[in-house]
This record gives structure tokens, C-alpha cells and sequence, in this order.
């Protein structure tokens, strides 16, 4: 386990540099109140009140409000304001995907304490057109280079994906990218090629245009009967829409911050005059919905992606053999068609407390009006009646807000059912397998057991690209028993997963270990901990996220790491960097090193814990190695590269080196070139997560493929 994981043979080209002493950002936090509660002596709901301006307004009083459940007026109890967002934020410097050779800046991973707005990016594929997509991914992209806020969690979900949600939520900008690259057109789905089907005509009109003995009254029936077919799949599909938005909003129930669904959707119908079964069905889907966003405090925003339509002709309608009356009521058909699509959507955001955006083509203006919603809402309370949660009716209590101020605007979830929160949360305990598997899934950390989790690519010769996980343990945080031979054990689970496109689950281990140690085995693995490592194999390039969690089976502690990794594709022969694997050493270690260079291990250092579990201590030496992949060589069969080192805290650079030569021994690998480098960490650096970043550039690529970067995220104590 010792053997260092991408074999790096470290030449000591060493870069010496002293960190100053940089403040530390207050973190932005949201207070506990922004949870609904729903029980028998309290009713808590949030409400957001705007100006004409789509402005919050900020200064209304308990007695401007009326509150009214099932027509019933309620005597406010409890009122209060919730500036989400007072402290203003910052938004860090990010290169535009547009210019040449830009390095994006690392990302900085958030604790829930940080988090200010968790926002659901939902591209409901299961209904957008193959037109509307293209628009919706370039909606998508302009708000992660510039909507987006240093302090957002986001996740980009499709509705026709899979169930991966929770694990989706992330601050990083580079995996919200990989997972906008993820939109298709959804062919299964409800969508066409456009807004519309295009006009043709049906297999009887085209029997009549060719001769053939065809009634009035079949062509009435066949239209009836195509009807009724594409409102069944309207139905199916858009019940599953509504499914997929249930689920995530169960994900979102225990995330921190202003919570909201931004859904994009080509809409879908509610109801129809001659099915009101299907009216049924979708109501009762969307009141279920209502009650599920209220408890969790989520509001759904809904976006039309269809943006401004034409309802006439168009290129893609085909008017032979189609009846004159068809073609002469194409306008509004059409235009109904609109309007029944675009009532779903503004249903669903009236009832859950959003607001629904139609008829632009820019949806990013629509998204910022979304997002401003999300800096203040007033949380308004009353006590509840013993009708509210009578048990045998469990009727659906309808809410009305009222503001007394001219010009106001207030929103609100319609209500909920009458049944408290602690009925709900009543449900039995989970088993051990049930619990690894939802710290598995959290976006945050289970900080049961502390675990360190640092995933690497690298490529190998004989067996390819690769990736590995180093996962340290802190033993300290398991419990072990006595043995009868005087030593001691500990028994514990390990699941391990990687996930790709939209949450889906590609591979995992799941093993159970019994640990067995003595003596001062059992004194060092107390005080260094262990490191647990595994390959999980890589079937094809392209985005991913590692996750791993450990329980402890007699204390039933749990911890869980995760990081978001993209695998690159070296066929296409693109400059490429390996994950960076660390050394830590004393002063002392170092200069014993430096004057024995040709010793490869002089001091009694561990590269694959500290490569795992990357803190360490002001003063020390942090040596780290990586592999480069794909460089140009010259008529002497040489790269000619150079390199330049960035740290970075709270996503800010506090140290950017030169660009300067990078020095290689003579290797006989041309395809794979080994390099290393060192960093003195200053004895003034102030203790916290810190990010070192190698960015590579080869001097005989063209421009345009010049650059490459790889980054590692370090803790200094």
C-alpha cells in the first residue's frame, strides 16, 4: 500500500515559495427559520411580497397581511422577515468557455453553514422540443458563467434521467458544465422536432386525396381518435414530469439555504373537456406536490422554453391532401394549444409559490428575476383549528395570503394536507444499509467517522486511463472491542460508487472489513489513522463523481466523502495532466533530501496518506508529483513544456508563480512524462482549506490546445 499510486519518480525541480498571511471571508449563512412547519400548534408558511418592479418589498407589518385557511380567516401569531440575501456576495472571476486557453479557477467546496440558495436547474426533457433544448442548454451556461453566486448550491436534473438528484447538488462549476453537456433532446419524450407536429395529413385524408370512398364522418372520427391518443401520452408524460419534480423535492427537504426549482418545459395541459379523468389525475398530482414543496420550503419557478412562437405555417408543415378547415384553423388551434400548455406551468408555479415566465426568448432575464425572489420572504404563523388535521377526511387545506398595500404582488404555496410534520417524519428506522446509502447520496459530508477522499486519474502503459480513490480513515472515530488474545477489532462497511450522467449509478463495492490489530500496531493506527484505497474501473471518458461512505457497525457512526472527476479522452490526443499525488516533510527531511538526491525514499514519509488526506502542518515542505500526457515533441524527440503554480483560498489566488521551463529528466516513455515540484508552507499561513493548482502549457502544441491544468485541495492546520 506503500508504493506511491501513479509510480512518480520525483527529479526535485522545486519551486520554493512563503504564503502570506490573507483574511478570511464571513461566511454567508441562513438562519434556521427557513423551515415550514405544519403541526398542531402551529402553522408557519412563507410568503414573498413584490412591488410592479418585481421588487421585494421589505417593511410590511403582521397587520398588512390576511391569512385565510379554507376561507377562514386566522388570527397571525407569528411574523417575521428573512433577508436571505443582506450580505452581499462577491462573485469570483471566471474565464469565459468562449476565450482560448482560459484555466478555470478551482472550485470551492461549500459547507452547509455557507450555503445561501439551493436552486434545482430542472430540464424537463421528457417535454421539450428538440429546438427548445438548444435554447434551454444556452440558458444553462450563460447562468453558470454569470448568475450563478459563490455561495449557491445547484444541480442540473432531467426529468427523463434517472433519479439521481441529491448526489447531483454541487458548487462546482466544471461538474454543473459536464452535466449541461449531458442535455439531449429526449426522443421518448412528449416533444417533436419543434413547438408544434407538424401539419400533414392522416392516412384517411390521404386516402381521399386518391380516390378512395372516405366520409365526412371517418375523417371526424379519426381526428377524434388521434386526439385522443396524444392526450393520453400528454397525460403520461406529464405525470412523470410531475414525478421526477417530487422526487427532487424530496432531495431538497434537508438542504440549507433559499430553496427553488427552476423548471424548463414546453409545458403540458392540465385538463381537457372531454377527459376529466386526465384533469383529475394531473390536479391531484400537483396538489400532492403543493403539500411535499410547502414542508420542504421549496418554490417552483416554471419556464417556457418555447420562447415567442408563431402559431402560422411554417417550412415544416406539409398542406397536400390536408383538408381545407384544418389549414383554416391551424391559427388557433395552435394558439389553444399554447395557452393549455402554458397553464400547466403557470398552475404549477401559482400553487407552489413561484412565478412562471412566458412568451421571451431570453430565459436567463426570466432567471434573474427568479433569483431575486430568493433575497427575502416573510414567514407568517397562526395556530391551527381541530378541523385542520381531522384524520378521517385528511382533506387538503386550502391557504389564501392577502396584502392590504396597493400595488403588491404576494406568493404563496395553495396549501397543504392535513397531516403535521411529525406524522410524517414518523416512519421506522432505517437499517444499516438504508443508512450508508443516504450518506452516500448527500451532497454534504456524514461527519460520524472523518474521512479524507482525494480521486486521480492517470494512465497506464499496459492497462490504459484509470481511476483511483484514496480514502483516509481517522481510526480514532471507530470503535473497537477487546479480544481475548488481548488485541482489538473493529468491524466496519464500506460502499463506494461512482455515478455518471444525471446521478445514474455506473459501478460500486460494498464490502464489510474486520480490522485486527495489537499493541503498537494498534497505538499507530489510533494516532495516524489508515488508508483504505480502490479502482473503480472507467468504461469511457466523460464526467463522474466518486463517492464513498463508511459505517461502523458497533457504534453505528457513519462518514462519507465524494468528488467530482472528469476523464479525459486521450485519444484525442489533447494535452492532458494526472491527478497530483503529495509528500509532506519536515525542514529537516527536506534539506536531508536535497542533499541526497539520488535516494529516492531518505526519510520515513507516506505519499499515500498524505496524498489522501492532504493536511498539513505551517512550516513543512508539501512536495508533489504528477504525470503529463500527450505532449508535442521535437525533431530530437523532446517536449518543450513549462509550468507555472497557483494556491488559491475561498476561491481567490493568494500566490501565482511564473511561468517557467519545466526541467524533465531523460525518460524512455515519450508518451507519459513524469514531473515534480515543492512549496514551502509559510509559517504565517493561516490555517484552513487551501487549493494548489499546476497549470502546463506546451510550447509546440497550437495555441489552441496549449494549455492544461490539474488541481489538488489541501488543508494547512
Amino acid at each position: 500500500m506503500k508504493n506511491i499510486i501513479l509510480t512518480l519518480a520525483f527529479c526535485f525541480l522545486s519551486v520554493s515559495f512563503n504564503l502570506a498571511q490573507t483574511p478570511t471571508p464571513t461566511p454567508i449563512s441562513v438562519e434556521d427559520e427557513d423551515v415550514v412547519k405544519i403541526s398542531t400548534t402551529l402553522i408557519q408558511i412563507d410568503a414573498t411580497v413584490t412591488d410592479k418592479n418585481g421588487k421585494i418589498i421589505r417593511d410590511l407589518k403582521p397587520e398588512d397581511f390576511e391569512v385565510y385557511e379554507n376561507g377562514e380567516r386566522q388570527d397571525i401569531t407569528n411574523f417575521s422577515f428573512v433577508a436571505a440575501g443582506s450580505e452581499p456576495v462577491q462573485t469570483p472571476v471566471v474565464p469565459k468557455r468562449t476565450e482560448k486557453n482560459s484555466v478555470p479557477v478551482p472550485p470551492v467546496s461549500l459547507r452547509p453553514e455557507q450555503v445561501r440558495r439551493t436552486i434545482a436547474l430542472v430540464v424537463d426533457d421528457l417535454g421539450l422540443s428538440f429546438e427548445s433544448v438548444y435554447q434551454v442548454r444556452r440558458a444553462l451556461r450563460k447562468f453558470v458563467d454569470e448568475q450563478m453566486q459563490p455561495n449557491d448550491l445547484v444541480a442540473i436534473i432531467r426529468t427523463g434521467g434517472g433519479a439521481g438528484a441529491l448526489q447531483q447538488f454541487t458548487s462546482n462549476r466544471q461538474q454543473l458544465y459536464a452535466a449541461i453537456e449531458a442535455v439531449k433532446w429526449n426522443s421518448l419524450g412528449r416533444g417533436g422536432i419543434g413547438a408544434f407536429a407538424p401539419l400533414e395529413a392522416t392516412p384517411l385524408e390521404q386516402s381521399k386525396a386518391a380516390g378512395n370512398n372516405v366520409s365526412e364522418e371517418d375523417l371526424e372520427e379519426e381526428q377524434k381518435q388521434l386526439k385522443g391518443f396524444n392526450d393520453f401520452r400528454e397525460d403520461i408524460f406529464s405525470v412523470g414530469t410531475l414525478g421526477a419534480i417530487n422526487f427532487i423535492v424530496k432531495g431538497m427537504g434537508d438542504l440549507p439555504g433559499r430553496k427553488s426549482i427552476m423548471l424548463f418545459s414546453d409545458g403540458f395541459a392540465i385538463c381537457s373537456p372531454d377527459n376529466p379523468d386526465r384533469c383529475a389525475r394531473i390536479v391531484d398530482s400537483v396538489r400532492q406536490l403543493t403539500d411535499l414543496s410547502n414542508r420542504a420550503a421549496v418554490s417552483i419557478y416554471t419556464f417556457d422554453a418555447r420562447g415567442l412562437l408563431t402559431t402560422g405555417l411554417t417550412a415544416a408543415d406539409n398542406t397536400s391532401d390536408v383538408s381545407a378547415e384544418r389549414v383554416q384553423n391551424l391559427n388557433s388551434s395552435r394558439s389553444a394549444e399554447i395557452f393549455d400548455k402554458q397553464d400547466g406551468l403557470a398552475y404549477l408555479a401559482e400553487e407552489t409559490g413561484g412565478r412562471t415566465f412566458f412568451n421571451s426568448n431570453d430565459i436567463n432575464r426570466g432567471l434573474d428575476k427568479a433569483l431575486e425572489d430568493q433575497n427575502g420572504y416573510y414567514l407568517i404563523g397562526y395556530q391551527p383549528d381541530g378541523e385542520t388535521f381531522d384524520a378521517k377526511t385528511r382533506r387538503f387545506n386550502r391557504l389564501e395570503i392577502k396584502v392590504a398595500r396597493k400595488g403588491a404582488n404576494v406568493r404563496y404555496r395553495s396549501g397543504f394536507f392535513g397531516i403535521t410534520d411529525d406524522q410524517i417524519k414518523k416512519t421506522p428506522n432505517q437499517t444499516a444499509t438504508q443508512q450508508i446509502h443516504t450518506a452516500l447520496t448527500s451532497p454534504f459530508a456524514a461527519s460520524g467517522v472523518a474521512l479524507r477522499l482525494n480521486t486521480l486519474f492517470g494512465n497506464d502503459k499496459e492497462q490504459g486511463s484509470f481511476v483511483r480513490s484514496l480514502l483516509h480513515v481517522n481510526a480514532k472515530d471507530l470503535k473497537f472491542t477487546d479480544e481475548a488474545d488481548g488485541g482489538k477489532k473493529a468491524v466496519f462497511d464500506v460502499l463506494a460508487m461512482s455515478f455518471g450522467e444525471n446521478g445514474a449509478p455506473v459501478d460500486q463495492i460494498a464490502k464489510t472489513y474486520t480490522m485486527n490489530v495489537k499493541g503498537d500496531a494498534y497505538e499507530k493506527l489510533i494516532n495516524d489513522g489508515f488508508v483504505y484505497y480502490f479502482t473503480l474501473p472507467v468504461k469511457k471518458p466523460g464526467a463522474y463523481q466518486y463517492r464513498v461512505a463508511i459505517r461502523d457497525n458497533a457504534s453505528g457512526r457513519l462518514g462519507s466523502a465524494n468528488q467530482f472527476i472528469e476523464v479525459p479522452n486521450l485519444k484525442k490526443n489533447y494535452l492532458t495532466v494526472s491527478g497530483i499525488v503529495l509528500e509532506n516533510l519536515t525542514a529537516a527531511q527536506w534539506q536531508k533530501l536535497a542533499a541526497a538526491p539520488e535516494n529516492k525514499q531518505p526519510n520515513q514519509t507516506d505519499p499515500m496518506s498524505d496524498t489522501s488526506r492532504r493536511r498539513f502542518a505551517r512550516g513543512s515542505i508539501l512536495r508533489y508529483g504528477y504525470e503529463i500526457y500527450n505532449a508535442r515533441l521535437d525533431a530530437a524527440q523532446k517536449p518543450n513544456l513549462s509550468a507555472q503554480l497557483k494556491v488559491f483560498r475561498d476561491g481567490k489566488p493568494i500566490l501565482e508563480g511564473k511561468n517557467v521551463p519545466l526541467e524533465l529528466a531523460d525518460q524512455t516513455d515519450r508518451q507519459r512524462f513524469k514531473a515534480t515540484g515543492a512549496l514551502s508552507l509559510g509559517s504565517e499561513m493561516q490555517a484552513g482549506e487551501y487549493v494548489l493548482q499546476i497549470i502546463i502549457t506546451d510550447n509546440l502544441a497550437k495555441r489552441k490546445r496549449q494549455i492544461a491544468a490539474q488541481f489538488v485541495q489541501f488543508e494547512i492546520q
